[in-house]
C-alpha cells in the first residue's frame, strides 16, 4: 500500500513529523511550520476559468502536515500536493487532525480533473478510527479545497488545471 500524506503519521512513516507531533498541539504543530511556497492556478470549466491561489506541497514533510490542524481554509484558497512519480489508484487521504471539510481533486499527468472525493473532518483522536479517501485514479497532484467549492463552480472530472512551469496546458 501506498501512503499519502496523512498515512504518513499513522503507519510511521519516515515523517520528521511524527516526534513532533507528539508534543505539540495541532494547532501549535500548524503554527510551528515554516510558510509554504504559494501561487496561483487556474481550473479551466465550462463556466469559465476560475483562479485559486493554493500553497504548494511538494515534500513528503509538507504533504503529511497538509491541512491538518487549520480551522478554516479562505474561500479562494486551497493546497496543491505535488508528486514527482504517478501515484496509485489505491492511494489514500485522511483527515486525522483535520478540522474543516473538504473537497479534493486528484489530478492526473495531462492536468485534468480525474475525480473529485468529498473528505469530512475526523473527530476521533484515534488515528486508526479516521477513515480514508482512496483517489480511484492514477494521479500526479492532488487538490484539497474547501467543501462544496468544485460543486459550487460546477467543476467537474475532465476539466483542466494549469499551473504556469508545473502543470496543464489546458489544450483541446
Amino acid at each position: 500500500m501506498r501512503l499519502s500524506r496523512r498515512r504518513l503519521l499513522f503507519y510511521g512513516g519516515v515523517s520528521l513529523l511524527a516526534p513532533l507531533s507528539a508534543r505539540l498541539s495541532p494547532l501549535a504543530l500548524a503554527e510551528s511550520l515554516p510558510s509554504l511556497e504559494t501561487d496561483t492556478l487556474v481550473i479551466h470549466s465550462a463556466q469559465g476559468p476560475h483562479r485559486l491561489e493554493v500553497e504548494l506541497a511538494r515534500n513528503s514533510a509538507q504533504q503529511a502536515q497538509g491541512l491538518m490542524g487549520r480551522s478554516r481554509l479562505a474561500p479562494e484558497k486551497g493546497m496543491l500536493f505535488l508528486y514527482e512519480k504517478e501515484r496509485a489508484a489505491q492511494s489514500a487521504f485522511w483527515m486525522y487532525r483535520t478540522r474543516i471539510p473538504l473537497d479534493i481533486a486528484f489530478i492526473g499527468s495531462d492536468g485534468r480533473i480525474a475525480a473529485i472525493r468529498r473528505m469530512e473532518p475526523c473527530k476521533s483522536q484515534e488515528p486508526q478510527q479516521c477513515p480514508t479517501y482512496e483517489a480511484g485514479v492514477p494521479y500526479l497532484a492532488a487538490l484539497e479545497v474547501n467543501a462544496g467549492y468544485f460543486e459550487e463552480r460546477g467543476i467537474h472530472p475532465g476539466d483542466c488545471i494549469s499551473l504556469p512551469g508545473v502543470m496543464g496546458s489546458c489544450v483541446g
